[in-house]
């Protein structure tokens, strides 16, 4: 384990930079992109205080050539892919535009950078490749179709690869959290503000209103960090992780009723 390089993605905030700081304590050279150098040390004051070194690299995963060329620099035995963001707005309200980068940045991203790392795992005989899904990458809410969709795509091609790679010693892992106190539920606040005038504004104040009051019932990203930092040290790893007593609840319900049931029970809080 020491001194094996685990590159995280997105790590500048909420679970990125949980897991960073986590991996640097279990004695890995943990490596966090970020998009700009200003996060970079914000990190890097992150780990400080946390009494660990996390290495930074500027990258935006969107950007085929420079993915291609960290990872080949830093050919890590473990990729965990966790950068994304909100994408909310209901599939009416969402252009083609925004709905292509979505894809690009949480289905298409994490997958080049897969494949890339791919060729130093198969070389050395072993490896982790980490992508963090959702509960929505199992289960579906009006107001995020494309977020949801994003992480249902990836759960599918994580399990191809899964199956790909099997042979090769290298471990495939989704980790599906549930609500963690992060910065994802800014970032939805603002995606709703993108859409004014919609026909769905007062699904939207509703949907924010019922995200403060659960934020404070949300429990900490060092908690998925540590699922995650678990799984890459496991010799024999699960296919999947489902962290939180709510996406456990979710998933149990999603499992047993009927798909109209749900539907209604899902809709009736946002007036839909």
């Amino acid at each position: 384990m020491g001194g094996q390089v685990v590159l995280t993605t997105g790590a500048n905030s909420g679970i990125g930079l949980a897991t960073a700081i986590e991996l640097a304590r279990r004695g890995y050279d943990s490596v966090g992109s970020v998009r700009s150098t200003a996060k970079g040390r914000a990190v890097t004051r992150a780990a400080a205080e946390a009494g660990v070194r996390v290495r930074t690299v500027t990258l935006d995963v969107t950007d085929p050539e420079a993915g291609a060329r960290v990872v080949h620099k830093l050919k890590p035995y473990a990729l965990v892919n966790n950068a994304g963001y909100s994408a909310a707005g209901a599939i009416e309200d969402v252009t083609d535009e925004e709905a292509r980068m979505v894809l690009e940045t949480m289905v298409l991203a994490p997958m080049r950078l897969a494949r890339h790392a791919l060729s130093t795992m198969l070389e050395l005989g072993g490896g982790r490749i980490v992508n963090i899904s959702s509960i929505y990458g199992r289960t579906t809410t009006p107001l995020s179709g494309w977020y949801q969709g994003s992480k249902h795509a990836l759960e599918a091609l994580s399990d191809a690869l899964r199956m790909e790679v099997a042979a090769s010693g290298v471990k495939v892992i989704l980790v599906q959290p549930g609500g963690f106190n992060t910065g994802i539920w800014d970032q939805t606040s603002g995606e709703f503000g993108k859409h004014a005038g919609s026909r769905f504004a007062g699904a939207y104040r509703r949907a924010e209103t019922g995200f403060r009051l659960t934020q404070p019932l949300m429990g900490a990203p060092e908690t998925v960090a540590r699922v995650i930092a678990g799984a890459i040290e496991s010799k024999r790893p699960r296919a999947r992780y489902l962290v939180g007593l709510d996406a456990q609840a979710l998933a149990f319900w999603d499992s047993v009723l009927p798909t109209e049931i749900k539907d209604r029970l899902k809709r009736l809080p946002l007036g839909l």
